[in-house]
């Protein structure tokens, strides 16, 4: 049985957790950081794999029975799991939250204004405008290089996403774009363009408010 604790520093998903972000984290990682060990004869990202192919497939009538067919998965960390999702789903269902300008980026961002570093992040929307995920892509000083559109757009394809937003902050509190963020959003246009989803928007974030490349007329 392998815990969290005994894997390795870069295969940690708690790790990855604090370093990027939740978002970062891909499904079973994130059930990995619940379940916080595995079980007898079955490690922790072994079970967690099974769990998240279960629901992959069963989702919407996944319950407890099901769940304890998995074999090793006890009525503690199968309950445990129900209720995280059933948590999860009664928030969503009060949110369905809709992007719709860069005032709401700015909202949804707002916490990523007062970082001391750099983070690169996206929001993916779906066709009338809501929010299915924000994303951290890259943590860092910004350049062309370091952010490539493989990294912004897999996510983005993978949610079937119709509009795109990508955002970072500037930790110096300057609104003005620079020249690696003027290239960076030209780059990833042209790529947008190509697998047809809308890049709608980039915005800078900083303290004293939000800097919109759409509003600018720069997209």
């Amino acid at each position: 049985m392998t815990a969290i604790r005994n894997m390795y520093e870069g295969d940690k998903p708690r790790e990855k957790l604090a370093a990027k972000g939740v978002q970062a984290l891909k499904n079973e990682e994130l059930m990995a950081v619940l379940l916080g060990s595995g079980v007898q004869g079955k490690d922790v990202r072994k079970l967690a794999r099974e769990i998240t192919a279960l629901m992959e497939h069963n989702f919407e009538s996944l319950d407890l029975k099901g769940l304890l067919e998995i074999h090793g998965l006890g009525k503690a960390k199968a309950s445990q799991i129900l209720a995280a999702i059933e948590l999860s789903r009664r928030y969503l269902l009060r949110s369905n939250r809709r992007i719709s300008d860069a005032a709401d980026v700015y909202e949804e961002l707002r916490d990523y204004c007062n970082r001391q570093q750099e983070y690169f992040l996206s929001i993916t929307l779906d066709g009338a405008s809501r929010l299915l995920q924000t994303r951290t892509v890259f943590i860092g000083t910004l350049n062309r290089s370091l952010v490539h559109p493989r990294e912004v757009f897999a996510d983005a394809i993978a949610d079937r996403a119709a509009g795109l937003i990508i955002a970072h902050n500037h930790p110096s509190g300057t609104l003005e774009p620079s020249s690696a963020d003027r290239a960076i959003t030209r780059r990833l246009k042209e790529v947008a363009d190509l697998v047809g989803i809308e890049l709608l928007d980039h915005v800078i974030l900083a303290k004293g408010g939000y800097f919109s490349f759409s509003e600018q007329g720069l997209l």
